[in-house]
């Protein structure tokens, strides 16, 4: 099998290095591909040392797959020139997922519509993924009415302009000239602000959560609004999820769903002190709950509290997951 990885050296993309490591997906050509400055520098998997290729390079190779994570307009422009050689690209930016024609795939939600004929497959976004990986189940079980999402997001899923900033303000060297990659500190601080703002007043990502989660779920009339908010974790998105279901359900019906539901953790045992939290799921591949609980103001309505690793099963675990299925 050969594999290219575009995007070798950011940190989704290492992050994807140590996943297909872990996962020991066998690959007999890997080539990795990076920035033209990047070029000819050297990238390890498995204790094997490989040359970065340029874009072109990697194309003229023509791999069986590509794993993106190098931005949306990289992707724009490369991954139909990989299709046309015959790459099934994974693309882990946001430029492919709300393409009426291209998947939006999280494996244990609905990677059963995969086919070898999908050429360039889109890996959702971070917050988006644990998302439904939740509702998934509970969708299933009891229909969801409407819901209302707030995240607590890591600066890393900013990328690493955002984790040099934490760390020299963590360092109190907030004098200093230094890149910001947000508009104001983010050490000890929360900012009600992911990517841009559009004319709604909403933000880009927030608006994700919203369109991504009726694609993924096949329910284009599900009633979503979102708001999200940067903190100061290093790795590890969290979700305060309000669901109001069509349906009336039972409580410990509902933990039982989330409890089977593959892929998912149950961590709700609040005697014992025990709930989801960023700083125990990082590293993880799996999406943790907890806080169940019924929402005493509406009929048929849940509260979840929902953990993962932003940069894992938000990003590069998903992509080799998906991977994994079209082996």
């Amino acid at each position: 099998m050969k594999l290219a990885l575009v995007g070798a050296t950011g940190l989704v993309g290492r992050e994807m290095i140590e996943v297909l490591e872990e996962r020991q997906i066998k690959i007999d050509e890997f080539i990795p591909v990076a920035s033209e400055r990047s070029v000819g520098k050297i990238v390890v998997l498995n204790g094997k040392d490989y040359t970065i290729h340029s874009m072109q390079g990697a194309i003229d190779k023509a791999p069986d797959f590509a794993l993106f994570s190098a931005g949306g307009s990289i992707s724009l422009e490369f991954a139909p020139q990989f299709a046309a050689v015959g790459t099934t690209v994974i693309d882990n930016s946001s430029a492919w997922r709300m393409h009426p024609d291209k998947k939006l795939i999280v494996p244990e939600v609905n990677g059963h519509e995969l086919t070898a004929e999908d050429k360039i497959i889109a890996n959702p976004n971070c917050s988006t993924i644990q998302l439904v990986m939740a509702l998934k189940p509970l969708h299933e079980a009891y229909n969801i009415k409407r819901l209302v999402i707030s995240t607590y997001q890591s600066f890393s899923g900013t990328g690493a302009k955002a984790v040099d900033q934490y760390n020299t303000e963590a360092k109190g060297d907030t004098e200093s000239e230094y890149p910001m990659a947000y508009h104001y500190p983010i050490f000890e601080n929360c900012l009600p602000h992911c990517d841009v703002f559009l004319d709604n007043d909403y933000t880009k990502e927030e608006m994700k959560l919203v369109h991504e989660t009726r694609k993924i779920m096949k329910a284009p009339s599900m009633r979503v609004t979102a708001t999200a908010v940067r903190v100061p974790v290093h790795a590890g998105h969290s979700e305060s999820i309000n669901i109001e279901f069509e349906q009336p359900f039972e409580i410990d019906e509902a933990k039982k769903l989330l409890k089977n539901q593959k892929g998912l953790i149950l961590q709700d045992d609040i005697k014992n002190n025990i709930y989801p939290m960023p700083k125990y799921a990082r590293k993880k591949d799996e999406v943790f709950v907890g806080r169940v609980r019924r929402d005493e103001s509406i009929e048929n309505g849940l509260n979840i509290w929902v953990v993962a690793d932003n940069l894992r099963k938000g990003a590069a675990t998903n992509a080799v997951q998906i991977l994994q299925a079209l082996i």
